[in-house]
């Protein structure tokens, strides 16, 4: 096999590469006919998988239709071959390696330094997150720290072996690997993100909230039953999410390129790149460099790049110009930001997506929120005119936040009397919106899964590892496969864990309560991962697990929130799990050692977490009080509070049942059902080939985050995507190949070093930032302060129905 490097290629066509393959090659060559109807099954299975693939270039897919059309012996061999070569993919071939290099991955080292900083990473992220604002260490911050002091204990540790047990091993095998690093990686990907689990814990245990502590076995029992499901999951689905060719994971693209960078930094080759001769990680330092000094700007020096909304600082008190300008609660109709975070905030790196996402999320965002709102909002349809546009808060009748203390009885009980007294609960148009499409975007991953890959799934349980030709899947064959029984026993105890906390506690979620959480996240485990892996949008269950939860145990609050967690963050961190599966396939790592460094950080991550957590509510005074004096406010538990009196005590039918204000929202559910239908239509019946790239759970399910988004991070996200992975990536595809993963891995990494530095040095002690135009004028404006209303109530008016 042709040795490749990550970065080197150019895209050809498969029927060019094939063409030249024919030339040379001898024409009286003989194939054996069992070789070439092996090679025949290959492709067919390749054509049948692939048809609906919106990544792989369609003359790809015709080229291999085109071979078996003729069915010419060795053209069909020649397009075998080439598919077995390297990835269809252009994305993967620039990101990642056709070879395996051997190295050793399973280390005394790699351990060492990977569950020191897995304590280290899980303990202060954990702590930071009680803060707002709040501030993330990411795996990338370990991804870079951890290279050089690898390198330097390869250099200062002696190479000694020790035997125990029988088992030789030593602290220092040798040179600093990559696979070491990857391990190393894995370890901090699965642990940095604090477990979902502790906001839930927060809002029982802060005082402001439920003020019921349940003690450390609950904490400990729920948050560990919680994060291992998640990977028996992922184990178990790996064969339809991580060992396909057609499964991209596109998130993994910068860690793999940083990888190579950061081992190979010597290497200054390229190969059509445009005139550019860099290295990668010369390239990568750089840019780093250039960001970490750059977002001093929008971060300290001159905020208002961020949300550069000139038209509302030209009209700062007009209501309609601050509604559709403005970038904090209106529509950004011109979405104009100089700020990174703003860019990558919720979608994650615009240059790691493909563009059919950042198109499906344009279409998305115009059609089914700009638009809507637009007309919700000057029809005066669901009191909006009394609303601002975009936010996540909810309010009463006298436009003041809605105060769920104002309708609770003793025990946090709904008190019907109390509600009748204060008010009904007001969205804003956006929020109502995100609710409905929310609905939408579950019934479309559903649908569409079975209608476009349907048959592909079927196809891979039935071939569990004889899949279509991949060279990594391939390559992987020669370590041993970790055996499905581990992950099915890690999900029997962990299942027993979650039984015990449900049923030993009081949980006020029934057994049955906790198996239907688990069978929904089951139910759109391959389909919302399938979304995410080919165009890395989330399609999370925060929504309708709690609308559930609300339906099925009404008045239970804190029930609700229990269900919420293992719902979402089984399948959140399902998705998590693949994802760093298939960053262990791309460098080879043997999968029984990703088993181990995915099960044994995330299980002493909880204990870690767990503790700086109670260490937290024990000693810190006034810890989740809102007035706390350094800040410790609980944010997360605050928010988790209020959305369990919402969905537990509120309900969702007094939101969304029969004659209630948003009862015409449940039409969503109907058209998550049709659009990929309509889609599905046009392109299979019709032959309108146009939307073969339409994809209707990316236009609903990437408005997820809208609110707490607002319209300038999706539109701005989209635009930079469109201008790397189409406009550069077809005008200068050689400068993109090498250079654009390790460009993205560069903004995050120079991004998020200047915003912890920034972080500790100005926010957490309290520095304050330059008073100028710039940091104050710019916020002076209804958008900023979510004041751009139509109309106002006045003195102790109210506004909305007069019975509820």
């Amino acid at each position: 096999m042709t040795s490749v490097r990550a970065g080197d290629m150019t895209a050809h066509t498969i029927s060019e590469d094939v063409a030249a393959a024919a030339a040379s090659q001898d024409d009286d060559s003989s194939l054996k006919a069992s070789d070439t109807q092996g090679a025949r099954d290959d492709l067919r299975h390749f054509e049948q998988n692939h048809q609906n693939d919106p990544n792989l270039p369609a003359e790809k897919l015709a080229a291999v239709h085109n071979a078996l059309a003729r069915d010419d012996a060795k053209e069909i061999a020649e397009t075998d071959a080439l598919l077995n070569e390297d990835s269809p993919y252009e994305e993967v071939r620039a990101a990642v390696r056709n070879t395996d290099g051997g190295e050793y991955a399973n280390t005394v080292r790699a351990w060492i330094l990977g569950m020191f900083f897995v304590t280290i990473g899980a303990g202060l992220n954990m702590f930071l997150s009680m803060r707002n604002p709040a501030i993330t260490f990411q795996a990338i911050i370990i991804q870079l720290l951890v290279y050089p002091i690898g390198c330097l204990w390869a250099r200062i540790v002696p190479m000694k072996k020790f035997t125990t047990f029988g088992l030789e091993w030593t602290f220092s095998p040798g040179p600093f690997t990559i696979k070491e690093h990857t391990v190393i990686t894995l370890m901090a990907n699965v642990t940095f993100g604090y477990a979902y689990s502790t906001d839930a814990l927060l809002a029982l245990q802060g005082k402001p909230f439920y003020d019921k502590n349940l003690g450390w076995g609950f904490s400990l029992l729920f948050t560990l039953s919680s994060q291992l499901i998640g990977i028996s999951f992922a184990g178990v689905f790996r064969r339809f999410l991580v060992w396909p060719a057609a499964m991209l994971w596109p998130a993994q693209f910068s860690s793999t390129t940083l990888f190579y960078a950061l081992h190979d930094r010597g290497d200054s080759s390229t190969v059509n790149a445009n005139g550019w001769r860099i290295s990668r990680y010369s390239w990568f330092c750089l840019a780093a460099l250039a960001m970490f000094i750059y977002y001093w700007f929008p971060g300290v020096i001159f905020q208002g790049l961020a949300v550069f909304s000139f038209p509302t600082w030209i009209r700062p008190n007009d209501v309609v110009v601050n509604q559709l300008f403005g970038g904090f609660s209106g529509l950004s109709l011109l979405p104009i930001t100089f700020d990174w975070t703003y860019v990558t905030a919720y979608l994650g790196n615009p240059l790691l997506a493909p563009s059919h996402a950042h198109i499906n999320t344009l279409i998305g965002l115009c059609c089914f929120m700009i638009i809507p709102i637009i007309g919700i909002t000057y029809s005066g349809a669901l009191w909006s005119k009394y609303l601002p546009l975009v936010t996540s808060q909810v309010y009463d009748n006298r436009q003041k936040a809605f105060k769920v203390n104002n309708i609770l009885g003793p025990g946090f009980t709904f008190d019907e009397k109390k509600y009748k007294e204060y008010s009904p609960l007001f969205l804003t148009p956006a929020l109502a919106l995100n609710y409905g499409l929310s609905f939408a975007a579950l019934m479309a991953t559903l649908v569409h899964t079975g209608l476009y890959h349907g048959k592909e799934i079927w196809h891979r349980f039935r071939s569990s590892r004889n899949q279509e030709p991949d060279v990594h899947l391939k390559l992987m064959k020669k370590y041993d496969e970790a055996p499905d029984w581990w992950y099915g026993a890690l999900f029997l105890v962990s299942l027993a864990l979650g039984l015990t906390t449900v049923l030993a506690f009081d949980s006020q979620l029934p057994w049955w309560g906790f198996f239907v959480s688990l069978l929904l996240a089951v139910v759109f485990m391959i389909p919302s991962s399938m979304i995410l892996a080919v165009s890395n949008i989330v399609i999370s269950l925060n929504i309708i697990s709690a609308f559930l939860a609300g339906f099925m145990i009404p008045g239970r609050p804190i029930g609700v929130m229990i269900f919420k967690v293992f719902s979402v963050i089984t399948l959140g961190q399902a998705q998590t799990y693949s994802g760093d599966l298939k960053l262990g396939h791309y460098m080879k790592i043997p999968p029984k050692v990703t088993f181990w460094c995915q099960v044994i950080p995330t299980i002493w991550a909880v204990f870690v977490q767990i503790a700086v957590m109670n260490w937290t509510l024990g000693n810190i005074e006034g810890a989740c009080d809102n007035k706390q004096k350094d800040h410790f406010t609980c944010p997360n538990g605050r928010a988790f509070f209020s959305s369990s009196i919402v969905w537990g005590v509120i309900g969702p039918r007094r939101m969304f049942g029969a004659g209630s204000m948003y009862s015409y929202f449940n039409f969503f559910w109907l058209g998550g059902v049709s659009l990929p239908i309509i889609f599905y239509l046009l392109v299979h019946k019709a032959g309108v080939k146009f939307f073969r790239h339409f994809n209707a759970p990316i236009m609903f399910g990437s408005m997820a985050w809208l609110p707490p988004a607002t319209p300038l991070s999706f539109s701005s996200w989209a635009i930079v995507g469109l201008v790397f992975n189409k406009w550069i990536h077809k005008r200068w595809n050689g400068w993109w190949v090498t250079y654009n993963y390790i460009t993205a891995s560069a903004l995050d990494a120079g991004l998020i070093l200047s915003t912890v530095i920034i972080f500790f040095a100005i926010t957490f002690p309290g520095v304050p930032i330059p008073k100028w135009w710039g940091n104050v004028a710019v916020q002076d404006t209804l958008d900023a302060s979510y004041a751009a209303i139509l109309k106002t109530v006045s003195g102790n008016g109210t506004f909305g129905p007069t019975t509820w």
